[in-house]
């Protein structure tokens, strides 16, 4: 018990250096230690705490944020930086240092905006908003373009749906909002009672990238699909969000639980795709309409131009297959 609680302390450099020396026969054994048990100052155990109560994100997701911010802190300490001294070259030679995919740098990179943001809007621990800075290559420069389901795939998912069930019905609402309005799974599961105009037709999401409340319309269908769920299926609960769970006690649902049950819809559909298809099919639409790159950015929610840019790639494949007969 003791040597675990010892090595609860010791930093990711030295137990790097004790593996290190341990592979050169200098040592007997290389210090271990579970990456979930790793304990870090209280600014970043604060974040911790903070990220499961107000962001509603998994514990594997904490650990996985917390695997991240352990070598960040180990980097700040090697070079003897405060988290208030930081500057964005700081980040900069920090992200530099990883020798993996891009995905998975991604995904890093995303995990230091998020205690980058928490640091400078909650906590005024650092007065520049760095996380706006710290940015990868282009999103328009890289080689995969967005993935959208065909019409005959559309098709299949909806013949498919069942309203057999309450959790079927709640799904059926979910995956029309996903298509018709090309919202994420983090805005569906944040949809409250207040956020629905049923007689306007009309859906007004708040939290958005863009920090801009949208207003959107809402198709028929669509509205109807969410009205057989609040009056027919959803569980009685003083929450105002519209999705929440079956099991009690009844809660908002999570972003998750949104992509694991269209995900799990399109699976019975024959579909080897993801919620998010939906919404880059939701773009595609778009474009077929007519509709400017710049409307699609506000309609879509995106920081930048860069992240709509991506669709342009899809439409002008799209022209190829009608103009020259060639596979998409």
């Amino acid at each position: 018990m003791k040597e675990e609680l010892y090595l609860e302390h010791t930093s990711h450099a030295s137990i790097g250096l004790s593996r290190d020396l341990h592979k050169l026969g200098y040592v007997e054994g290389a210090s271990k230690i579970p990456n979930y048990k790793i304990k870090l100052p209280d600014i970043y155990e604060q974040y911790f705490l903070y990220l499961a109560h107000t962001r509603e994100i998994s514990q594997s997701q904490i650990t996985s944020v917390r695997r991240v911010l352990a070598s960040l802190y180990d980097y700040l300490e090697n070079h003897k930086l405060s988290l208030a001294a930081l500057k964005i070259e700081h980040l900069d030679a920090f992200m530099g240092k990883f020798r993996v995919a891009k995905t998975t740098l991604r995904i890093y990179r995303y995990h230091v905006r998020g205690f980058l943001k928490y640091l400078h809007a909650e906590r005024k621990i650092i007065r520049k908003d760095l996380a706006a800075l710290l940015v990868g290559a282009p999103l328009f420069a890289h080689k995969k373009p967005p993935k959208f389901l065909r019409p005959q795939e559309l098709q299949n998912l909806f013949s498919s749906l069942k309203l057999e069930t309450s959790v079927d019905i709640r799904t059926y609402a979910m995956i029309h909002l996903a298509y018709t309005l090309g919202i994420r799974p983090i805005e569906i599961s944040r949809i409250t009672l207040d956020h629905v105009s049923f007689t306007m037709g009309e859906l007004t999401i708040r939290e958005r990238k863009t920090k801009t409340p949208t207003i959107l319309p809402l198709p028929k269908q669509t509205v109807k699909a969410i009205a057989a769920y609040v009056f027919r299926a959803r569980p009685k609960t003083e929450f105002r969000h519209i999705f929440v769970t079956y099991y009690r006690p009844h809660s908002p649902v999570r972003p998750g639980t949104v992509a694991g049950a269209i995900g799990k819809a399109m699976k019975k559909a024959g579909l080897s795709s993801s919620a998010y298809w939906l919404r880059h099919t939701y773009a595609q639409n778009l474009l077929g309409m007519g509709r400017t790159i710049y409307e699609i950015k506000e309609m879509m929610g995106h920081q930048n131009i860069q992240c709509t840019q991506r669709y342009l790639y899809i439409d002008t494949e799209r022209m190829r297959k009608v103009l020259f007969n060639e596979t998409l």
